[in-house]
């Protein structure tokens, strides 16, 4: 029996069962997909973070323990790959003479570097000019001595007086704040920038030059096997804190442990945590969706699974019989569409990422087996809940009825208001987790726990659910009370039969609402997450600007006297603007702040000034105050707050004068506040007028070159320059920047959970959309059978299916939109760490959207003409088969 129960539904309902397995696969894909890309993520986050870190550890030996003890200990310690020790020395100052004059320079640093150091560790020194060995000085140093290799330093040593070195090579440290870090001491007491003057010297040399020196310290520098470090980032820094604790415990306080790459894990950690939000935020409701549209593909076909189960329990079947032939069905759906969606997955990872596995080793098949798992267990509530539900709950005779006439009460959740009382949850929660101090993730820094407030995402969840049990109460009442409306409206097609076709759709009201529910659903999803996706995207392109100012910066040396007038050196070919910008220090009472000078009149021309980076203006309003009052004064928010000002109140600067040296009391006026600036630091600094800085100063010197390449060449015009200027100058591109400013959660491209996201809501949308009404309109063959024997024309008919049609369009269209629109909004606001900086505005793909909606309007269309189609065969015929 089970056996011709099965061929019979592969032959029969093939229809049915292909709508149902298509649901499963896309809930089986999307899930196995998202899982499996997420873990590899992880582990892209770990691989990246270790592999920033030039040096692993910097052990520092403690006053009185002996050097070679401790560095016997640590080649001991367990993945340790290397270990050598380098000497730190405090100099008071770098002399030279150069072309008959003498430049002397503030204090600095002298490490003493072993032969084999940058062998094993290569990312720590980059070399600009000159030889790898031997002598080397940092650039800034160089440049404050206007010396290069060949030339001759000295270096004055406390306690050992000044030390004449021939200087070999000039280099850049590219990891110059965790060199000189204060190994030990917390985040806030580190050194708010590493030294300017620093010069590197062979082992023997630097134990040569200080012998009689004081202030000199030993670091032990190593390179871990971090190889076998666990993928997931918070596992891998709880296991390499573990191991940097454990060895400062053996050395019995002889050693305290800079772990760099300790700290790289320790941010990568928030980031995989942000990762795994997302996965939440745009994966699971994809999921969901799939799940639901399984259940609406199964109950568009329920009455005719009823009424068979009527026929059977008439024909003398046991309610056991009956429950194994429902469990065939859903273990056939569960097990085909669990396949399909597996391969589907593995074909998403091979065209997406180029294999199967989205580079996850071993543990994709863990993420397959669950979404295998989770694909049978929405089959067997979608087909084999149901089936048990009506054999407990109905009669023979019950079976018989249509749905609308068993029951005409309106659903419990429309009689206790639960849509409202959704929506308002929803709103008081975003606006508690909106709120000032809000942070969604909190990672401690140093600390190995790390937690989410999970609860934050109750807000679009609610929203979600309320607004989609909100359309479906609205699509009820417009079909219950507004039948003279839509008979109307369905005059143009249907003609006489246009009461009748109301009548119809009244009538079927609740499957018709939950059609346009779910197609408004799959469209919110599809909505939200490409308009995440674009405003994520754009907003690191802000970020890259903020940070690296404009196309292409050339940043000078502190101190380098360039006047204004040099941009004629930087305008080659490809350049269109070239914006001259002054970078000073001032001293606000006790607090030193960056300060730049700006051309207000031609800042905009290099650069790109958000109306959101300003407050108290737009961005042109304030930049033409600056114009008008050349003593207007553009402060942080922070300051604003620290010193309570107000606009128009004095602000008295201390700057230093360029003929004097000494600092000079400024006056401007508060005139607004720059929360954001290109190039500016995240915290405190201030925006001036150029001219004003320069004549209150006496020197008209620029601190970096804003150009402008209109968006293309960067990397080639930027290289141009590098050869140009040599070390003279720093050069760096946007395309340099890029790489750098990201977090690592996009450093693994977040372009690859969203390219997943976004094909399978057009998917889940045109699904949403055809397959429910497909199945709906085929369930309905009798009726329109009964309406061609009563005198119905073609075109009637027709009619009335394409009302049906463009009313569950126009309904999952409107309300998918106005869904989506909210849920952007919402979810932008509660994933704001993942925005830097946040977006004034959402950025909204409408190319994509427009697609969205040309796939669901497809979908319907196609099931509607097959409906008409289907609907032409000879009611006689018809009638028969059924």
């Amino acid at each position: 029996m089970i056996t011709a129960w099965a061929r019979g539904l592969t032959r029969h309902r093939a229809g049915r069962l292909l709508a149902a397995l298509a649901g499963i696969a896309l809930a089986v894909a999307l899930i196995a997909a998202l899982g499996s890309f997420l873990t590899a993520s992880k582990a892209t986050m770990t691989q990246r973070a270790v592999r920033s870190v030039a040096v692993d550890w910097q052990v520092q030996v403690q006053p009185g323990a002996d050097t070679n003890t401790v560095l016997s200990l640590v080649r001991k310690t367990p993945d340790t790959r290397a270990a050598l020790p380098v000497g730190f020395a405090h100099t008071s100052g770098f002399t030279a003479s150069v072309q008959g004059s003498t430049q002397t320079t503030g204090p600095g640093m002298a490490l003493g570097l072993p032969d084999s150091y940058r062998s094993h560790f290569p990312g720590e020194i980059r070399v600009l000019s000159g030889s790898s060995d031997g002598v080397l000085l940092a650039q800034q140093t160089a440049s404050n001595l206007h010396v290069a290799p060949g030339d001759t330093i000295g270096v004055r040593l406390p306690g050992a007086g000044v030390r004449q070195v021939k200087v070999d090579g000039v280099i850049d440290l590219p990891q110059a704040d965790s060199l000189f870090q204060t190994v030990g001491a917390p985040s806030q007491s580190q050194p708010t920038a590493p030294p300017d003057n620093v010069v590197l010297l062979p082992a023997t040399q630097f134990a040569s030059l200080t012998r009689d020196a004081t202030g000199v310290t030993t670091q032990i520098h190593v390179a871990r096997d971090d190889g076998r470090l666990p993928s997931d980032p918070a596992a891998a820094f709880t296991s390499i804190s573990g191991a940097a604790h454990n060895l400062e415990a053996r050395s019995s306080g002889a050693a305290l442990v800079g772990n760099n790459v300790g700290a790289a894990l320790d941010s990568a950690r928030q980031d995989a945590l942000y990762a795994q939000i997302l996965f939440l935020f745009l994966g699971v409701p994809g999921a969901i969706l799939a799940a639901s549209l399984t259940a609406s593909v199964a109950a568009a076909g329920g009455e005719r699974r009823r009424q068979e189960q009527g026929l059977l329990r008439l024909r003398g079947l046991r309610p056991r019989q009956i429950t194994a032939l429902a469990g065939l069905e859903a273990a056939l759906i569960a097990v085909a569409g669990g396949l399909a969606g597996a391969a589907l997955a593995a074909l998403t990872g091979r065209l997406a990422f180029g294999t199967a596995s989205f580079g996850t080793g071993g543990t994709w098949a863990l993420w397959y087996a669950i979404a295998f798992l989770l694909g049978a267990a929405v089959a067997a509530g979608a087909v084999l809940v149901p089936a048990l539900r009506d054999l407990r709950t109905l009669t023979v005779s019950d079976t018989r009825k249509e749905a609308g006439a068993r029951s005409t009460r309106n659903p419990w959740w429309m009689r206790y208001g639960l849509d409202f009382l959704l929506l308002i949850g929803s709103w008081l929660i975003f606006r508690a987790s909106s709120g000032n101090q809000y942070a969604l993730v909190l990672a401690p820094e140093g600390v190995p726990s790390i937690s989410v407030s999970y609860w934050a995402f109750l807000g679009p969840a609610l929203l979600w659910i309320g607004a989609a049990l909100l359309l479906w109460r609205l699509t009820l009442l417009a079909l219950t009370h507004g039948r003279p409306v839509l008979a109307r409206l369905a005059h143009p097609l249907t003609a006489s039969l246009a009461g009748t076709t109301a009548a119809v759709l009244s009538r079927r009201r609740r499957p018709l609402a939950r059609s346009v529910v779910l197609l408004a659903l799959a469209v919110s999803f599809a909505v939200s997450t490409a308009v995440f996706n674009s405003t994520y995207k754009q907003q690191a392109e802000v970020d890259a600007r903020l940070t690296n100012g404009a196309d292409v910066t050339v940043t000078q040396p502190p101190g380098a006297p360039l006047p204004p007038s040099a941009t004629g050196t930087l305008k080659i070919a490809g350049v269109k603007h070239v914006e001259p910008l002054q970078h000073r220090f001032a001293y606000v009472g006790s607090d030193l702040q960056d300060l730049y000078g700006v051309r207000p009149d031609t800042i905009a021309q290099a650069t790109s000034l958000q109306d959101a980076y300003f407050a108290g203006g737009t961005a042109h309003q304030l930049m033409r105050k600056l114009t008008q009052r050349p003593d207007n004064l553009l402060v942080s928010v922070e300051t604003v707050n620290d010193f309570q000002l107000s606009p128009g109140d004095t602000v008295n600067l201390r700057i230093q004068d360029a003929r004097t040296k000494a600092l000079r009391t400024v006056p401007f006026h508060y005139a607004g506040i720059a929360k954001e600036f290109p190039t500016a630091p995240k915290d405190s600094f201030f925006v001036a007028n150029a001219s004003y800085i320069a004549k209150a100063t006496g020197s008209d010197a620029v601190g970096a070159f804003l150009l402008d390449t209109g968006g293309t060449h960067q990397k080639q015009i930027a290289a141009q320059l590098r050869h140009q200027l040599g070390t003279s100058a720093t050069v760096t591109d946007l395309t340099q920047t890029r790489g750098t400013v990201g977090t690592s959660l996009t450093s693994v491209d977040l372009a690859g959970l969203t390219r997943i996201e976004l094909a399978f809501a057009v998917l889940l949308a045109a699904g949403a959309g055809g397959l429910v009404l497909a199945l709906g309109l085929a369930e309905r063959r009798r009726t329109f059978a009964i309406a061609t024997v009563l005198g119905a024309k073609a075109h009637q008919l027709r009619g009335m299916v394409l009302t049906e049609a463009l009313l569950l369009i126009t309904g999952g269209l409107v309300g998918g939109a106005l869904i989506g629109w909210a849920l952007s909004e919402m979810l932008v606001k509660v994933l704001t760490g993942v925005f830097d900086p946040p977006p004034a505005s959402l950025a909204v793909p409408g190319s994509y959207l427009v697609l969205t909606a040309l796939a669901a309007l497809t979908a319907v269309l196609a099931a509607a003409l097959n409906g008409i189609r289907r609907a032409k065969r000879p009611a006689v015929e018809e009638l028969r088969d059924l």
